[in-house]
């Protein structure tokens, strides 16, 4: 394997997993899961994302790449529990899966994904990721000692390494942790384990988990993952990948996974020259990163324990900070188009408010509520042209 590939397979490894672990744990969490059930998840989407890289490399030698929907967790965080409380949720994972398989083996599906206005979506991701960006700040206002290292870790290397800065400002606050929790973590507790949960179904967890999480997904993830492959002059063999990606998420969510898709920051290490001046054995980087994600499972019992042990705001931070170029990118794409601002605005401000309603979360009626005001604002346009 050529060191420049297995080297830049292992540096997008350790970044991805780094840059977000804490914003998958705490959306686990948030739709109900334990502090175990929650690193169950995390080992299992590790697992199932290193599975899935690794076929797709060796199967089409090219340095395709997987990753856990970050998006998709940030979503997680500000739905909450759900009627059914965690096997619900774990039922809107399996769906989710089931909905990406679908969409690989029926075109139609996939144009109805395509149909939904980009503004749309990107304001609908803007706003579920808006209130998790906010929480440094209301964090280092409360507990300036403990998030302030934080923050200094990520603004130092923001500017001059900025794939370092995220995965540093995490390392700084689990130093925080560990120093605060003292002799409160019980050498059990760092094993990684897995823990099986029955999926439940519930109308609230499909509309509000498992819809927004497929199109959050779909539009955040797999469709801007292929769009970096090709600039690079790679074709990502797209229905297979959903399929695997889909079969993934679906073997994964038993054991609380919510979703892999096809990755894009780390698809630009892995595809990129970094990756090797030789095209051809670029796809090396995808199965170093693949073994990477499979050594770092082993420790994702350890850093469940480390965040659950976390004073309230650092570790917070860390995944606020992780999100914020994220919802830069995000909000550009959706204010871009003035005849589109408004109705993305009103997406953005339904999402970004957590309001429940029928028991389905903010962001089903975000995109509900952009659609609505972008039909009657177009019906508007149309009826003052023909005046």
């Amino acid at each position: 394997m050529a060191s420049e590939a297995a080297l830049a397979g292992v540096v997008a490894a350790v970044v991805g997993f780094s840059s977000s672990f804490v914003v998958v744990l705490a959306g686990l969490v948030a739709v109900g899961a334990t502090p175990s059930q929650a690193a169950s998840g995390l080992v299992a989407l590790c697992v199932a994302q290193a599975l899935g890289m690794l076929w797709l490399a060796l199967r089409h030698r090219t340095p395709v790449s997987l990753a856990w929907s970050t998006p998709g967790a940030a979503l997680l965080v500000t739905t909450g529990t759900v009627q059914g409380g965690w096997p619900a949720a774990v039922g809107a994972f399996v769906l989710t899966g089931v909905l990406v398989v679908l969409t690989g083996l029926v075109p139609r599906l996939g144009d109805l994904v395509a149909a939904i206005p980009v503004p749309l979506a990107r304001a609908m991701l803007a706003g579920v990721l808006l209130p998790l960006c906010v929480q440094p700040v209301l964090a280092l206002a409360d507990s300036p000692l403990l998030v302030g290292p934080v923050v200094l870790a990520w603004l130092v290397l923001v500017r001059p390494a900025p794939r370092w800065a995220v995965p540093a400002s995490l390392v700084v606050a689990l130093v925080v942790v560990a120093v605060e929790a003292g002799d409160t973590v019980a050498a059990q507790d760092l094993l990684p384990t897995l823990s099986l949960t029955l999926p439940a179904w519930s109308t609230s967890a499909a509309l509000g988990i498992a819809l927004p999480l497929y199109v959050v997904t779909m539009a955040s993830q797999n469709v801007p993952g292929v769009a970096v492959m090709a600039t690079f002059g790679y074709r990502v063999p797209w229905r297979e990948s959903l399929g695997v990606t889909g079969l993934g998420t679906l073997l994964a969510a038993p054991f609380g996974g919510h979703a892999i898709n096809l990755a894009a920051i780390t698809a630009a290490l892995m595809a990129g020259p970094a990756a090797g001046a030789d095209r051809a054995r670029r796809w090396q980087a995808s199965v170093a990163a693949s073994l990477t994600y499979l050594a770092l499972a082993v420790a994702a019992g350890a850093l469940t324990t480390l965040v659950a042990a976390a004073p309230d705001g650092v570790v917070q931070s860390a995944a606020g900070l992780a999100l914020l170029g994220t919802l830069a990118a995000s909000l550009g794409d959706a204010l871009a188009e003035e005849h589109e601002r408004l109705a993305a605005a009103a997406c953005l401000v339904v999402a970004a408010s957590g309001v429940t309603v029928l028991g389905i979360g903010a962001a089903f009626w975000a995109l509900v509520a952009g659609l609505v005001l972008r039909q009657v604002l177009r019906t508007g346009e149309v009826r003052a042209g023909a005046a």
